[in-house]
């Protein structure tokens, strides 16, 4: 219950437009080019293997040129409509990324 809990407010915080913006070197690619805000979730395959944090999640929306990202835990909820602009980041019991999708 509360990694659900968590994982939520994760994306909640990304939602409300967190992000970091410090000058930390990242090996995230550049932004998909000129896609019109939909998601190519190959942008956003470094994070598979990563410890899921809120900058992180914004990193990948960001290299995947989505216009939103959610952070998904094995046990969470989900709606199931298909949105090209938003990414999925799938995450195992221990907050790994596990997958990268579009939808």
């Amino acid at each position: 219950m509360f990694r659900a809990s968590l994982m939520s407010l994760l994306a909640v915080a990304v939602l409300a437009g967190c992000s970091n913006t410090g000058g930390s070197s990242s090996t995230a690619p550049e932004a998909a080019a000129n896609n019109d805000g939909r998601c190519e979730a190959r942008g956003a395959e470094f994070a598979v293997g990563k410890q899921i944090t809120p900058a992180l999640v914004e990193q990948a929306r960001k290299a995947s040129g989505a216009q939103m990202a959610r952070a998904l835990g094995p046990r969470d909820v989900v709606t199931l409509e298909y949105r090209s602009e938003r990414l999925n980041i799938n995450t195992d019991a221990q907050g790994v990324v596990t997958r990268v999708n579009c939808g």
